[in-house]
């Protein structure tokens, strides 16, 4: 048995061509996080970005949900990640959600969201985490916290800002009012609007898009993207060295360089 095929608690997972396709499985709840949601994700995330048979991964959820955040009973009852006083809670966020962020930021693998329906809360926050979000006219966004008297626990005061920028991620955040269809795309929620019968297929070409390119520099490609928006010019030119240095000597490269001469598609694979 693979290690795909076994059963996790709230999430399902599929590997299809070198895509992993990883699917919030708590539709009763609208897909809302939980503590066994969490170690499931991050498990199969960590897995997948050693495996080399995987260049891209696509999380969506179960339903027509895509994630409706903290689970709102688990609130009102003080149970699961909202089980005991403020230190504790404190704790259970640090070694709960919170590795969901830490996780999806480590990843080399490019992570595509496809946002099948509402994100809310820590839902429109996970969205966030992803590098590209592709959804329909049924994708909404709601940054909700203040609603519910709460802050943003898993770091999306990091995220959202740095997607849509600093002045609608205050609105979104202070007003608590959800985002769909044409304004998402419009604010970059969304790299994609499709139609909602093709979301899937259009989901599917967006990732053998990303994975029929070079892998490891899609890889560093990637890292040197998210190492500058956080430093400056000369630390990532030092950086875009190092890593032009790597993938200029891959075979890769040079089967990119035979396939241009030869006016044809290069078969890239991964070294």
């Amino acid at each position: 048995m693979s290690f795909y095929s076994q059963a996790f608690t709230h999430l399902s997972v599929q590997k299809k061509n070198h895509t992993l396709w990883v699917t919030l499985n708590n539709p009763e709840q609208s897909n809302a996080i939980s503590l066994e949601m969490v170690d499931s994700l991050t498990r199969v995330l960590r897995f997948a970005d050693f495996d080399s048979l995987v260049r891209v991964i696509v999380i969506t959820g179960e339903g027509t949900s895509f994630c409706a955040g903290g689970d709102v009973k688990a609130m009102q009852n003080k149970t699961g990640m909202f089980a005991g006083e403020s230190n504790e809670l404190r704790m259970r966020y640090m070694h709960g959600i919170q590795q969901i962020p830490k996780c999806i930021e480590e990843l080399s693998k490019p992570v595509i969201a496809m946002v099948n329906g509402p994100a809310i809360g820590a839902g429109c926050d996970l969205a966030m985490m992803c590098d590209l979000r592709i959804g329909t006219e049924k994708s909404k966004f709601g940054e909700t916290f203040v609603k519910l008297g709460l802050v943003p626990g898993d770091g999306g005061s990091f995220f959202l800002q740095r997607v849509i920028g600093f002045s609608k991620a205050m609105q979104m955040s202070l007003t608590g009012d959800l985002v769909s269809g044409a304004e998402a795309l419009n604010w970059g929620l969304l790299n994609y609007l499709v139609p909602v019968e093709s979301l899937m297929a259009e989901t599917e070409k967006l990732a053998d898009k990303v994975a029929g390119n070079a892998p490891v520099a899609v890889q560093m490609t990637k890292k040197t993207m998210k190492m500058a928006y956080m430093n400056d010019l000369a630390t990532i030119l030092d950086l875009a060295a190092a890593y032009q240095g790597i993938t200029q000597r891959t075979e890769d490269h040079f089967t990119a360089l035979e396939a241009m001469k030869e006016k044809k598609a290069p078969d890239f694979q991964g070294r």
